[in-house]
C-alpha cells in the first residue's frame, strides 16, 4: 500500500527484475525488451517502466554546489539522427543542417554528486545564466567550455573557469568531462531504446 506496486496485477518478482534491468542497462531499456524478458505485454512493461522512472526521481529542488564545491555546466542538442529517418519524415522534420531542428538541453553536474538536465529554449546568455543561478549556489567553482553565453559568471559571485576545447579538454581540475560522459550515456540510451522499441520482424 502507498507504493508504486499498489493495485498492480503484475507479480512483485517481475517488478524487481524490471527495476534491476532499468538501473543496470547503461544503453537504456525499452518496454518491448522488458515485455519479452518478463513474459508480459508491451503495454504492461511500459506501465512498469513509467512507474519505476517516476519512483527514481529525487524531487530535490535544493541548489547544487557551494563553497569549495566543483560544478560542471555544459549544453547539448537532443534529436533524432537524420540518417535513421524515413525520407518522408526527414523532409518534414529536418529543414536545415546543424542543430536547428534539435532540442537544446543544459546539464549541471556537481562532482561527487548528482546531475540535473533541463530543456532550454535557446543557448542565449540570459537563458543559460538564469538556469545556473536557479540551480547552483553562489561561491561554487564552475567549469564550462568557451561558449560566449557563460561570460560574466564571475561578476555573479561564481568562481568561473573556462576550458577551451579547441586547445585542450583537460587542464588540471578544469574540464567538463563528467558532463560529456553523461551526455554520451543519455544519447546512447536514447538510440538503443529507439532501436529496441521496434517490434521483431516476423519470419515467413
Amino acid at each position: 500500500m502507498g507504493t508504486i506496486f499498489e493495485d498492480s496485477a503484475i507479480a512483485l518478482d517481475k517488478w524487481l527484475i524490471a527495476l534491476w534491468m532499468l538501473v543496470n542497462c547503461k544503453n537504456g531499456i525499452s518496454s518491448y525488451e522488458v515485455g519479452r524478458d518478463l513474459g508480459i505485454t508491451q503495454k504492461s512493461a511500459w506501465f512498469v517502466l513509467q512507474r519505476l522512472r517516476l519512483a527514481l526521481q529525487s524531487g530535490n529542488v535544493n541548489k547544487m554546489g557551494g563553497k569549495g564545491k566543483h560544478v560542471e555546466v555544459d549544453e547539448t542538442f537532443i534529436g533524432g539522427a537524420a540518417r535513421f529517418m524515413h525520407k518522408d519524415v526527414h523532409k518534414r522534420r529536418i529543414t536545415e543542417t546543424g542543430t536547428k531542428d534539435k532540442t537544446a538541453v543544459i546539464g549541471i553536474l556537481e562532482r561527487g554528486g548528482k546531475v540535473r538536465a533541463n530543456v532550454i529554449p535557446t543557448r542565449r546568455k540570459h537563458i543559460v545564466q538564469a538556469e545556473i543561478r536557479a540551480h547552483v549556489k553562489a561561491g561554487s567553482a564552475i567549469y564550462t567550455d568557451a561558449l560566449m553565453s557563460y561570460q560574466g559568471l564571475r561578476e555573479q559571485d561564481f568562481a568561473h573557469q573556462v576550458i577551451d576545447h579547441a586547445e585542450k579538454y583537460v587542464n588540471g581540475q578544469m574540464h567538463t568531462n563528467g558532463l560529456e560522459n553523461f551526455w554520451s550515456l543519455v544519447k546512447r540510451g536514447l538510440r538503443a531504446i529507439s532501436a529496441l522499441s521496434r517490434p521483431p520482424v516476423p519470419v515467413s
